[in-house]
């Protein structure tokens, strides 16, 4: 068996090539190959009608976020973790929302943005009016696409809301009433293979925002039984091999989904919990491919 590692070659985190790293050691420690290639490279194509891919007999880690390449490879047969629809899903704030609601998931109360198609456009007064009576001040707003707490929001009055609300009017948003008792803090959790693996509080003293990248700090912590059950619900619906999920702390202390990550960094959680989360992917992967037919060692 082998293995392949997609990345774009736009990516230049350093979170990211640490993630790679982790993950190489740990197959070459189970003597199997495993392969960095960029997505800019001749991966997949439609010719006369038919998909085509340059790559044979291997599992993939998709960490791009390229909708119609992984579509194309997942159509051509290739393992894929994750699979395309839960990465398409995950990448899409709020397409992961609607695939959660009506699953007894609680969730902040959230609206998508109005899509404005029309340029120069003024923003109508009575949505604005709309969106403070039902989500009250201060609420967020999300650009649907991005990671890393960028691209959001918190709006503390109408002329702020309307400010943000003018700057993405053209892009996929949502709005999103703020969690106030989860105010720069919540709890990510690492599930791998549908099980909670590895958890740890984030909490920003300066930022309604608790990420790592922003300034946040991780703290290793006991997981609520709750907290555990949602991760690994959220996991299953979302058909995720390998997902980090944020949950923010409700004010009766009950989780609530925020966004689910499926190409969540685990270089601070690692470090933080000290548990091993690029080895247990690894064998996790092994263990499907294994499944599959794939591998023999």
């Amino acid at each position: 068996m082998q293995v392949v590692i997609i990345r774009n070659p736009y990516s230049r985190l350093a979170a990211q090539k640490g993630q790679i790293e982790r993950l190489q050691a740990e197959f070459k420690k189970k003597k199997i190959e495993c392969r960095l290639i960029s997505s800019q490279g001749f991966l997949a194509w439609i010719e006369n009608g038919v998909a085509y891919s340059s790559l044979q007999n291997v599992a993939i880690i998709y960490l791009d976020k390229d909708k119609y390449l992984v579509s194309l490879l997942n159509k051509l047969g290739f393992r894929i973790f994750n699979p395309a629809e839960a990465i398409i899903t995950c990448d899409d704030k709020m397409l992961t929302h609607i695939a959660l609601s009506n699953q007894g998931i609680q969730m902040p109360k959230t609206i998508p943005g109005l899509l404005c198609y029309t340029k120069g456009a003024k923003l109508r007064e009575e949505y604005l009016e709309t969106l403070v009576k039902e989500l009250g001040l201060p609420f967020v707003i999300k650009e649907s696409y991005g990671s890393l707490g960028k691209q959001v929001y918190l709006v503390e009055n109408k002329e702020e809301a309307r400010k943000v609300l003018n700057k993405v009017k053209y892009v996929p948003h949502l709005c999103q009433e703020l969690v106030k008792s989860s105010y720069g803090k919540d709890i990510r959790v690492i599930v791998i293979g549908g099980k909670a693996f590895a958890w740890m509080k984030r909490q920003s003293s300066t930022d309604f925002r608790s990420n790592i990248g922003l300034g946040g700090v991780g703290y290793a912590i006991q997981l609520p039984k709750a907290y555990k059950e949602v991760s690994e619900r959220v996991a299953s619906l979302l058909k995720l091999d390998y997902c980090g999920i944020d949950l923010l702390i409700g004010k009766d202390g009950k989780p609530l989904v925020c966004e689910v990550n499926s190409n969540a960094f685990f270089n601070e959680i690692e470090r933080i919990t000290k548990k091993n989360v690029a080895r247990t992917y690894v064998e996790y992967i092994i263990k499907e491919m294994t499944r599959m037919g794939a591998y023999d060692d």
